[in-house]
């Protein structure tokens, strides 16, 4: 696993660092309040390069996103507001993040990247050409 993702990475020229394998506290990381703050966050338009961010802060940079301490400094970079943690553990927040991962597995979504179009899926980011050729036939 770890080599396919170098090899994506490279592919695509991302910076990628592996996960350190003697900290178990590395991989996988607890992303919990990071999707919580990403429901929040991509309601805004800053919220594609907070993701973006959160992203490259544990691939890249190897930080630890389970840390709100982390997630509110890489907030920080946009207009988010000061209270975005506190909207975020909302219980409206987690009832509406709760539900969407319901959502994803009643449509049979199982992994990250997942892409679905009508009620195709593709999973895999080395599908994601084949779910923008099927979405462009679709739309036309």
């Amino acid at each position: 696993m770890w080599r396919d993702i170098e090899r994506r990475a490279a592919r695509f020229g991302l910076p990628f660092k592996r996960p350190d394998a003697d900290d178990p506290r590395s991989f996988p990381q607890n992303s919990l309040l990071a999707a919580r703050m990403a429901l929040v966050a991509l309601e805004e338009p800053w919220g594609e390069g907070f993701c973006r961010d959160v992203f490259f802060a544990e691939w890249v940079d190897g930080r630890d996103i389970s840390e709100a301490a982390v997630l509110e400094e890489l907030a920080s970079r946009y207009t988010a507001p000061a209270e975005l943690v506190e909207q975020a553990l909302s219980p409206g927040n987690k009832e509406r993040l709760k539900k969407s991962v319901e959502e994803a597995a009643q449509r049979g979504l199982f992994g990250a990247p997942s892409f679905t179009i009508g009620n195709e899926l593709f999973w895999g980011d080395d599908r994601l050409e084949e779910a923008l050729e099927w979405a462009d036939a679709i739309i036309g």
